[in-house]
């Protein structure tokens, strides 16, 4: 009986895992909009990304909750957390900027092997050798889409990989926490800790003229809509992955972050114009290969314990 719940509730969590993916990317897709299009720099687009989930959250436990959901002590784990994910988006978004949608997200995608090999470092999750070895191929197929990419957009190209570093530590963090607070109260206070970063960050980098990194406010309402747009879909995604990780092993939920792949992809070809050459979809077959694998073979070793009990 134990058994059923527990794989009713992964099953849950995998549903949830492939609705974010579909909302993460109309995120980026606005970070791009924004950036290249409004003139609006990276670093104060993650700042209002940050600031409106800050107040979005806050508006709603307090009126819809009543402020007895609000905690009485400060979550340093999650305010930590959110300074991982504030700086992962800022390094993402400028990327963004310069790269094609589809590139930068198809880099970002040795994270899921990443959260894996770390799930087995940190978490105790059991990863056998053949998961190993898939991982290690994923990031062959990354190399592919990387090296084309360096060319064209020199270092920028490694910030995408830089991101995926970062947003699996965040990743990992979750699932620590995700046992022990409200999801709401996680999203609550690591977007405190994305403003303080970003605000840090633009209160440094704007004496110093550096362009991308300095506050430059919108001009025009839609850049402002679009603004507030990003904060609000940061949220929906956001509280569906930590909603999904407290459910379930990182090490199950990581493959179905691919499916992001197919949606930026469809949202930088009609928005952008954008479509990976053959050399890059080489890569990221690869790289989903990997991850279809890595949870097959998943799937395999459970139902054999499943079998042994």
């Amino acid at each position: 009986m134990i058994s059923g719940n527990n794989d009713n509730q992964i099953a849950r969590a995998m549903a949830i895992m492939v609705a974010a993916m579909i909302f993460a990317p109309v995120m980026d897709a606005i970070a791009k909009m924004l950036a290249t299009q409004f003139d609006v720099s990276p670093a104060t687009v993650t700042f209002g990304r940050f600031f409106v989930q800050t107040l979005f959250l806050f508006v709603f436990l307090v009126f819809a909750w009543s402020t007895r959901a609000l905690p009485l002590y400060i979550s340093k784990l999650n305010i930590l957390r959110g300074m991982i994910m504030g700086l992962a988006a800022m390094l993402f978004f400028t990327a963004l900027k310069y790269m094609p949608l589809a590139d930068a997200i198809s880099v970002f995608f040795v994270e899921p092997l990443i959260v894996m090999l770390m799930s087995a470092a940190f978490l105790g999750e059991k990863v056998g050798w053949r998961r190993i070895l898939a991982a290690l191929i994923g990031f062959g197929g990354a190399i592919i889409v990387i090296r084309p990419s360096y060319e064209l957009f020199g270092v920028v190209s490694l910030l995408p990989l830089c991101t995926a570093f970062l947003f699996s530590i965040y990743l990992i963090l979750t699932r620590v926490s995700g046992g022990n607070d409200d999801p709401l109260i996680m999203q609550f206070f690591a977007g405190i800790g994305g403003v303080v970063i970003c605000g840090a960050i633009l209160a440094v980098a704007t004496p110093l003229g550096l362009e991308d990194f300095s506050l430059s406010l919108p001009t025009e309402n839609r850049a402002w809509a679009l603004l507030l747009g990003i904060g609000l879909f940061a949220v929906a995604s956001h509280m569906l992955i930590v909603i999904a990780f407290s459910m379930a092993p990182a090490s199950i939920l990581a493959p179905f972050q691919y499916i992001e792949i197919v949606s930026a992809t469809i949202f930088g070809l009609v928005l952008f114009g954008e479509f990976p050459d053959l050399t890059k979809w080489i890569g990221i077959l690869i790289i989903i290969s990997s991850g279809v694998y890595i949870f097959l073979r998943e799937k395999q070793l459970e139902k054999r314990e499943a079998s042994a009990g």
